[in-house]
């Protein structure tokens, strides 16, 4: 499992589940992300694409624990939940016994933030018992984006509604959801960034900890080929153009910088620094984690 010191902050990786996405030339999940385009890109081998140029896309939480503080940031897709991402199935994984192996048992997490509100960010919110839909985190206040919740409590798609009632309500029917600004500080070490384009509330997760800095991304990026191509958005980004302007300004800010940048969606090793390569960026992870 793989995790790293942020000063007095430890972020751990727990995976879900690890997906391969076929290039689509029709459009699919990155369409530009073409064999031939990847191959431009020749850092991105062997930990985000596969021999044959196919994207690699981790489903994970992270647990950050600082003092006086024990976070999950993004909670996956969960288990028992039929969603279209998994073909309408339930699945049924090991997620919460993974968490546990941290030595972080469910009740101990104080705080969980959802960067923003698909799918694939809020399934862990609750789990499945006694037949009826219960916070997984009973002593967590879910931090929750005003904004996005509002985008989101408009949307009359029925998955949407899915996701709205058994992800989301029970939280809030056991007054543990707490709506916040897209700046939100959850402790000394621990804040929100606005990043919006992916959605209209999307957020980032800031550490800053003994001088040491790290940043969070959640689905402002999705994969390392986007940092060689910040203009490359999947076709669900709300507004592409503006999630195109925040993929470049944010990795403008961290770029030839000790900030170690975290991927919501990397494949392992996860993590790593972003350095300025011609008109792009490119993804160095020569540290090891520790």
């Amino acid at each position: 499992m793989l995790s790293w010191k942020i000063g007095d902050v430890t972020v751990t990786r727990v995976v879900e589940s690890e997906i391969v996405f076929p290039n689509d030339p029709k459009g699919g999940f990155l369409g530009q992300a073409s064999p031939a385009a990847l191959r431009e890109m020749p850092w991105l081998w062997p930990h985000f694409v596969t021999e044959e140029g196919h994207l690699r896309i981790s489903m994970h939480a992270l647990l950050v624990e600082a003092p006086r503080l024990t976070l999950v940031v993004d909670t996956c897709v969960g288990n028992d939940k039929p969603r279209a991402l998994t073909g309408g199935v339930g699945l049924a994984t090991r997620f919460l016994e993974d968490l546990e192996s941290t030595g972080c048992r469910r009740e101990s997490v104080n705080a969980v933030v959802c960067t923003h509100l698909h799918v694939d960010h809020v399934g862990w919110n609750t789990m499945w018992k006694n037949g009826r839909w219960v916070p997984t985190f009973p002593n967590a206040r879910y931090l929750i984006g005003r904004q996005e919740y509002a985008h989101w409590k408009a949307d009359r798609d029925p998955e949407t509604r899915a996701i709205l009632a058994d992800s989301l309500q029970p939280i809030f029917d056991a007054r543990l959801a707490e709506l916040v600004d897209m700046n939100h500080r959850l402790s000394p070490e621990i804040r929100l960034v606005p990043t919006p384009g992916h959605t209209p509330g999307h957020v980032s997760v800031a550490i800053e900890s003994r001088g040491q800095q790290a940043l969070i991304t959640g689905d402002f990026l999705h994969h390392p080929c986007q940092l060689g191509h910040p203009e490359w958005s999947p076709a669900f980004d709300s507004d592409p153009i503006a999630s195109a302007s925040t993929r470049r300004s944010m990795l403008e800010k961290v770029a030839d910088r000790p900030v170690l940048v975290i991927g919501t969606h990397f494949a392992a090793p996860t993590a790593g620094h972003v350095q300025r390569a011609g008109r792009g960026f490119r993804f160095e992870v020569g540290e090891e984690p520790v």
